[in-house]
């Protein structure tokens, strides 16, 4: 909020692609989850993009603390991301609900503790219905996707929000715009554009696995079941993989977690 208060909307916007670069970057680093050259370029563009767009026309260190409170801000995200990723094979729902009891309490203590007062109940309901929307339901479609993209590709996928919510910014605020702007919107494109055009295949093995999730009896769910099922699909229940060893194209998600060499 600090940063949006000092920012404009279509750069604050754009800008947020940071949170899928430190996403990914703590994903490769730290988690080890894989990546190639094609994937870091795109990272790199994305990275010059948000340089482009927080230290142009910068004349004093006032004009510094909205970007660097975006920074925060998305680093925070980068770190909720990968964890969520540990825990995504998990009840979507639950998680979202979860998070989102918790986070919403820490938030009002925070608020109370500074001085804030309740708004009134028009405000809270408006206020509710975009957190609905925006938090709820997003969060719930953020952690399948993580489920079956894994979290870099994910967060790569995520970056196309920001170039929606800068050109609204645009045609519903009637925001200025300048050189630096569409110069940081060309490489974000094009960064976001190689994640989104990227293709996986090799041959990989699968080590044997116990795990539940929602999911179809396809090439990786080859099991039988101790119950009476009724056949329909997708269903969820504790199932084991076992090994097997194939090539198809993939992404790192629950089920293609496996090292390279």
């Amino acid at each position: 909020m600090v940063g949006l208060a000092r920012t404009a909307a279509a750069t604050s916007s754009l800008f947020l692609n940071l949170e899928s670069v430190l996403t990914a970057v703590l994903a490769w680093v730290v988690f080890r989850e894989q990546t190639d050259r094609r994937i870091v370029f795109g990272m790199l563009l994305i990275v010059l993009g948000g340089a482009v767009l927080a230290w142009s026309g910068i004349e004093t260190l006032t004009s510094v603390i909205g970007p660097l409170a975006l920074v925060g801000a998305c680093m925070a995200w980068a770190i909720d991301n990968n964890l969520t990723r540990k825990v995504s094979a998990s009840d979507a729902l639950f998680i979202a609900g979860s998070k989102g009891l918790v986070a919403g309490c820490v938030n009002i203590v925070l608020g109370v503790s500074l001085g804030a007062e309740f708004p009134s109940a028009g405000h809270i309901s408006a206020a509710m219905v975009i957190g609905f929307f925006g938090y709820g339901l997003s969060l719930v479609l953020f952690v399948l996707a993580l489920r079956g993209l894994g979290t870099a590709r994910t967060g790569a996928y995520f970056s196309t929000a920001p170039f929606v919510g800068a050109a609204l910014s645009i045609a519903m605020l009637g925001e200025p715009t300048s050189f630096a702007f569409w110069l940081a919107t060309g490489l974000m494109a094009a960064g976001v554009w190689l994640h989104l055009t990227e293709r996986h295949v090799h041959e990989h093995q699968h080590t044997a696995l116990n795990h539940g999730h929602k999911h179809r009896h396809d090439e990786h769910h080859q099991h039988s079941h101790d119950f009476e099922w009724d056949g329909v699909e997708p269903h969820s229940h504790a199932h084991q993989h076992t090994e097997i060893q194939h090539s198809h194209g993939h992404f790192p998600d629950i089920h293609h977690r496996h090292a390279h060499r």
